[in-house]
């Protein structure tokens, strides 16, 4: 048994925490662990959306700079929020079974989203949600609403928003679900690239925890994972663009859909992908070369 607990890193949000404990719970038995919560530049900028910030690193930084400087052992993180490229000297080393990935809505106005009243202020902070939205209902109003949670459904009860969508996985693991008003299939909103997907980064040179954690990781969740990340390094993602994908393995056999859109919804181009389990990187590179190339220049920054 280890004399020194294991330190875990994570975010302070309620969410973070019970994410983290749920690493700690599935830690081979004898290991102890202690929960290190880190501000982030991502909670304290509370008043801006993640785009004009500087996108979603803002949520990681601090927690890789304590991993790389030996304060923490591990780190968790909702792997929607892990930027495209990691950091030289940290590695995934593992992925836990992915909950639900789909998006919720919540309102106390209509009992669907796009049963919402003409001109009804929608409350999010994701490009890609508002981007959907508007793409099927322009006549809504998306309006910036940051915050964890429980910050995000207090608003909605006071009437900030008319209505707002949050990841069905986050509701669920706070023990939230019932505030979810519909559940928005795929076809829908699609979701985030990795969400309700929670990831455990350590470093690269660490060859003991790398091996403690293998025992965590779920292969097809990877897979997905594998798959929804490969298409963001194709198409450079990142919070300023509205990009979605999905995954899913099933046996040996892989699907995966994924969109590209602008910010106001005025134009969406989707596609999607089949294969093997195996091939996970080659599909999600492949479809967001099509995705790339079916927008064509100039669609986005960067393009």
């Amino acid at each position: 048994m280890s004399q020194i607990a294991l330190r875990i890193g994570t975010r302070g949000s309620p969410l973070a925490l019970v994410q983290s404990e749920m690493v700690r719970r599935r830690l081979p038995p004898g290991d102890q662990a202690d929960i290190v919560a880190l501000k982030t530049s991502g909670d304290l900028m509370g008043d801006r959306s993640l785009a004009e910030a500087g996108g979603k690193g803002l949520f990681t930084k601090e927690i890789d700079e304590a991993l790389l400087a030996g304060r923490i052992d591990m780190a968790v993180h909702s792997l929607k929020d892990v930027p495209t490229w990691l950091p030289d000297g940290i590695v995934l080393a593992a992925i836990l079974e992915r909950e639900d990935p789909r998006d919720a809505f919540i309102s106390l106005k209509a009992p669907r989203l796009f049963d919402l009243p003409r001109g009804a202020v929608v409350g999010t902070a994701s490009l890609r949600r508002q981007a959907q939205i508007l793409h099927r209902r322009p006549d809504l109003k998306v309006t910036l609403l940051r915050g964890n949670v429980e910050t995000r459904l207090r608003k909605l009860g006071e009437g900030a928003v008319d209505a707002t969508l949050l990841a069905l996985a986050g509701l669920r693991r706070l023990g939230r679900a019932d505030a979810a008003t519909e559940i928005l299939e795929p076809d829908e909103m699609l979701p985030a690239p990795a969400q309700g997907a929670i990831a455990i980064a350590c470093r690269a040179d660490d060859e003991r925890m790398r091996k403690r954690l293998q025992a965590l990781d779920h292969a097809p969740s990877r897979a997905e994972i594998v798959a929804e990340r490969a298409l963001l390094e194709v198409l450079d993602g990142s919070c300023r663009t509205p990009i979605a994908a999905l995954a899913r393995a099933d046996g040996d056999r892989l699907t995966m859909k994924g969109l590209i859109a602008k910010p106001d919804g005025s134009r969406v181009v989707s596609g999607a992908r089949a294969g093997a389990t195996a091939d996970a990187a080659r599909i999600g590179r492949d479809l967001g070369e099509f995705l790339r190339g079916s927008a064509g220049p100039g669609f986005l920054p960067g393009f």
